[in-house]
């Protein structure tokens, strides 16, 4: 397994959200009373948090990586893949083999293993986003993100 980022997410100051900005806690009725006491003593939690990985969280080596590790410009990967096998890779529709035979559009043959690892070589933090999220953790926020690499996303996001 390799990790997505090499190195430790260090924690910056961010003051918590002053109390007027939390959402209104529900009012509590004589129905909503048998509630159990636990439950009822827990303030509400902050917003859900949903953030897409690829160039929201880490820079998406597609535009600079790969067209590297194919040894060509960005305008020569495009002109010479296949335009839809990413996409169905991504979607599922077909796995890394299939993908390793469509990706190019005169079917040459290459390192798929070398293209995964540089993929998980490549990704790091867009710059701040390391402080952003300690801090937004560390304010307990629940936060979730997503991404569209559905078998390797295992690899570079372990």
């Amino acid at each position: 397994m390799v990790s997505l980022l090499p190195r430790a997410p260090y924690v910056a100051y961010l003051p918590k959200p002053a109390p007027s900005l939390r959402p209104p806690q529900p009012a509590m009725s004589s129905s909503s009373a048998a509630a159990p006491a636990e439950a009822a003593a827990q303030p509400r939690k902050l917003p859900v948090l949903l953030f897409d990985v690829m160039d929201t969280l880490v820079r998406d080596p597609f535009y600079h990586h790969i067209p590297a590790f194919f040894k060509m410009s960005f305008k020569e990967l495009l002109e010479s893949k296949q335009p839809t096998s990413w996409s169905e890779f991504e979607k599922g529709l077909i796995d890394e083999n299939e993908l390793a035979k469509k990706f190019f559009n005169d079917g040459r043959s290459f390192d798929l293993e070398g293209l995964k690892e540089c993929m998980v070589r490549a990704y790091e933090y867009i710059d701040g986003v390391e402080d952003i999220l300690c801090c937004l953790k560390k304010n307990n926020y629940e936060m979730h993100a997503f991404a569209n690499y559905p078998i390797w996303k295992t690899q570079a996001f372990a």
